[in-house]
C-alpha cells in the first residue's frame, strides 16, 4: 500500500514536468486549424512555444485604509431619496411576486398534478408527454422564482 502511494506521489510530481511536450499545428483539407500533442497526422507542423514563465507574487503590504473608508468625492444620496428608492424597489418586487404567483397558479391548474388534459392537436402520446414535461419544468422554474422573490422581499424588511 505504501509503495502504491509513493508511486502515485512520485508520478504527481514528475508528470507535470513532461506536460510541456511538443505541440503541433495541424491544418485539415477544409483549412481548419487544430493543435495536437502528436504530429503523426499529415499536414502538421511543430510549433515552437515559449516556456512557461512564472511571476513571483508581490509582497503583501499592510492596508492603510479601513474597508469602510470612502473617498471624499464619493457620491452621497440623501436619506429621503434612498427611502423612496427602497420603496420603489419593494413595490416592483411585490408586483413581480403577484405576477409570478398568478403564473404559478395557472401552471398548477393546467399541470393538474402531472396529468394535464389532452388537447385536440396532441394526437400521439409523445406530444402529450412533451407538453407535460414542459409544464413540469415551467412549474419548477416558477416555484423557484417565487422563492427567490420571497427571499429578496425578506431581505428588504
Amino acid at each position: 500500500m505504501k509503495r502504491q502511494l509513493a508511486i502515485l506521489l512520485l508520478s504527481a510530481i514528475v508528470l507535470p514536468a513532461y506536460s510541456q511536450g511538443e505541440v503541433y499545428l495541424c491544418v485539415d483539407s477544409n483549412g481548419n486549424r487544430e493543435y495536437k500533442n502528436t504530429g503523426s497526422v499529415a499536414r502538421c507542423k511543430k510549433v515552437d512555444l515559449p516556456g512557461v514563465s512564472t511571476i513571483p507574487s508581490a509582497p503583501k503590504k499592510p492596508v492603510a485604509q479601513t474597508a469602510s473608508a470612502k473617498p471624499a468625492d464619493f457620491p452621497r444620496v440623501d436619506n429621503t431619496v434612498q427611502k423612496a428608492r427602497d420603496s420603489d424597489r419593494k413595490q416592483i418586487l411585490q408586483d413581480e411576486m403577484r405576477t409570478e404567483e398568478q403564473k404559478l397558479a395557472e401552471i398548477r391548474r393546467e399541470y393538474n398534478n402531472g396529468e394535464p388534459e389532452r388537447r385536440g392537436d396532441e394526437r400521439n402520446y409523445a406530444k402529450y408527454q412533451e407538453r407535460t414535461a414542459a409544464l413540469k419544468d415551467d412549474l419548477a422554474r416558477t416555484e423557484k422564482n417565487v422563492e427567490a422573490l420571497k427571499r429578496e422581499l425578506g431581505n428588504l424588511k
